[in-house]
């Protein structure tokens, strides 16, 4: 796994808990989820704005910085990597 890697999930599976984990166990890291129904509309509405403001040199991260903050839900169980 590379360093500071996390996982971000969204949809209906992100309310599983034990799905979140599997994530975080086979990739070693950890899995965070945001509150926001339609989250694949979010972020298509951010990639829209980006576009609106694309002409004054705003980069996409600072058009996010106004975006939920994810919350962890699971991080890797201890010795998960050895399986």
């Amino acid at each position: 796994s590379v360093p500071r890697t996390r996982i971000l999930a969204t949809g209906g599976a992100s309310h599983n808990k034990k799905i979140l984990q599997v994530l975080s166990d086979v990739f070693s890291a950890p899995v965070y989820t945001i509150d926001t129904a339609n989250s694949a509309c979010l972020g298509s509405a951010y990639r829209a704005i980006h576009g609106l403001v694309a002409e004054t040199n705003v980069s996409l991260a600072d058009v996010v910085k106004l975006a939920p903050e994810p919350r962890l839900a699971v991080t890797p169980t201890p010795g998960a990597e050895e399986v």
